[in-house]
């Protein structure tokens, strides 16, 4: 498609269909081990670099987006990057596509746990998985940082970022704001802009104005509709239902997808502490066999509260009851996900072209690669090593790993994807299927 301008005519993708844009959003979804840095890397792959549907800039923009917002980023990136290839429905196939599997996969092992009381088939199943996705996410860091950091102080906020959460514990909602902050006061309109007669730039300031009064009502509308999509079954089971304990469960993670800035990381203290002192619906051995279920199966790791919701609904009424609640633990998890999605997309781009708000933004993006840099080491460490001690010197929190624990099997499978994906540049799928099958011959001790 040929797009004309007043100087230049430039090449346009082409819209894709429906069928293809399904087929990549499940792969993705199958594919999306390995948390949010392994998942970000992965849809930049396919939506950026192969689809071309979504360039550079929209998607960093995209991805700064997302940080700020409640819940997990790589889910609501998906579901923005569907709305902006697809309209509405787009960004609604994309964000339940990349839950779908994972939900379903969790789903099914939880039940398996309920029933035989062991995950260390899955374990196997999964280690060569974690292997992958460990070379994945170098690969993404390297690739979003070259792109992302293109001014010096873009570098600086970056290593702000990360020393901040890796070595100071500086709460994630915090280090956002802060960068946000800095780019927003460093931002300054450009010469080409500053250069324009007074008439023009009270003209652009007024159909700016203009833009926004034209967004709100839509937004208002949507905001509403969602609302009512997230709240009316909570109250229709309250009402219609004598069962305490899915009223408890829907109230208690709605609160919860309110309040989960920095993904599921920063949020799974406070979960754990609920679900197992507050509620006791699991003790403490279940919630850390149900965090490792979600590390090790695609989907975000958020996915751990429906195993939560399961557990607590099996145990109150038997298995419908807990089918039932994992239903409404991913309903009031991810419909609010949808919302903030919805309702604040379309303003993206007017962000985007104010000077102060785009610096911003630019500044986010900055210190997303610090972020990704701590996932990522953070990661590398919880897998190569069975024991990784946190040692403090005042404000100073270090991961320090103990060496003889080293899984010489993961270490072993990573050089090997390494190689694969970095020397041969294979695709992920045949990279990971390969993986696997040596994480379940050297797990089983087949």
């Amino acid at each position: 498609m040929k797009i004309k301008t007043d100087s230049l005519e430039v090449l346009a993708p082409d819209q894709p269909s429906y069928v293809e844009t399904f087929w990549i959003w499940a792969k993705i979804g199958f594919l999306s081990f390995g948390g949010p840095a392994a998942q970000i890397a992965l849809m930049h792959r396919m939506v950026v670099a192969q689809k071309g549907w979504l360039n550079e800039k929209q998607y960093l923009n995209a991805l700064g987006f997302c940080m700020l917002l409640p819940g997990p980023e790589a889910m609501q990136l998906a579901t923005y990057a569907g709305w902006k290839i697809q309209g509405t429905l787009g960004g609604l196939m994309a964000g339940l596509l990349f839950i779908l599997p994972g939900a379903i996969i969790v789903l099914g092992l939880a039940i398996s746990y309920v029933m035989f009381g062991d995950l260390a088939l899955t374990v196997a199943l999964f280690l060569g998985i974690k292997a992958a996705v460990l070379i994945i996410v170098i690969e993404a860091l390297f690739r979003v940082a070259k792109r992302a950091l293109y001014l010096t102080e873009h570098w600086f906020i970056a290593a702000f970022a990360f020393i901040c959460l890796f070595l100071l514990e500086v709460p994630y909602p915090l280090v956002i704001a802060l960068s946000a902050g800095y780019g927003f006061l460093r931002g300054e309109k450009s010469d080409a802009v500053t250069s324009l007669t007074a008439d023009v730039l009270v003209e652009d300031t007024l159909q700016n104005n203009l833009q926004l009064k034209e967004l709100l009502p839509g937004t208002l509308f949507t905001v509403l509709c969602w609302l009512l999509i997230w709240w009316v079954p909570l109250v229709a089971i309250d009402y219609f239902f004598d069962l305490p304990i899915l009223t408890q469960i829907g109230e208690f993670f709605s609160k919860l997808a309110v309040v989960t800035f920095g993904g599921a990381y920063a949020v799974l203290a406070y979960l754990a502490q609920d679900v197992v002192n507050q509620f006791g619906w699991l003790t403490a051995g279940e919630m850390m066999d149900g965090l490792g279920l979600a590390e090790t199966t695609p989907g975000p790791l958020i996915l751990v509260t429906e195993f939560v919701g399961f557990i607590a609904g099996y145990r109150n009424g038997g298995l419908m009851i807990g089918l039932s609640a994992a239903l409404i633990t991913l309903w009031v998890t991810f419909v609010p996900c949808f919302m903030w999605i919805f309702a604040g997309a379309p303003y993206l781009e007017w962000i985007g072209r104010q000077p102060r708000l785009k610096s911003a933004l630019a500044a986010i993006t900055a210190a997303v690669v610090g972020v990704i840099l701590n996932l990522s080491l953070w990661f590398s460490l919880q897998v190569l090593f069975k024991t990784v001690e946190t040692q403090t010197y005042g404000p100073v929190t270090i991961l320090v790993p103990v060496f003889n624990s080293i899984d010489w099997r993961v270490l072993l499978m990573s050089g090997i994807c390494a190689v694969l994906i970095l020397r041969f540049h294979w695709s992920i799928l045949p990279v990971l299927a390969t993986s696997a099958a040596l994480g379940v011959i050297l797990a089983m001790g087949i």
